[in-house]
């Protein structure tokens, strides 16, 4: 969000809800719904916010 200077605001005005931050700050999980909202959002690919882990 840096990156691209996009705001809490700003996503949260193009769809993205509240608890869907919450979720994105706790590292929980989100949907593919979700993760492709915030790369359209973001004019990114999910490899660009998204990193798997075991």
């Amino acid at each position: 969000m840096k990156t691209k200077e996009v705001s809490q605001y700003q996503l949260l005005q193009s769809g993205i809800d509240n608890k869907t931050l919450d979720s994105f700050k706790k590292n929980k999980n989100v949907t593919l719904l979700t993760v492709e909202k915030l790369c359209t959002i973001l004019n990114c690919t999910p490899n660009d916010i998204v990193k798997f882990t075991k």
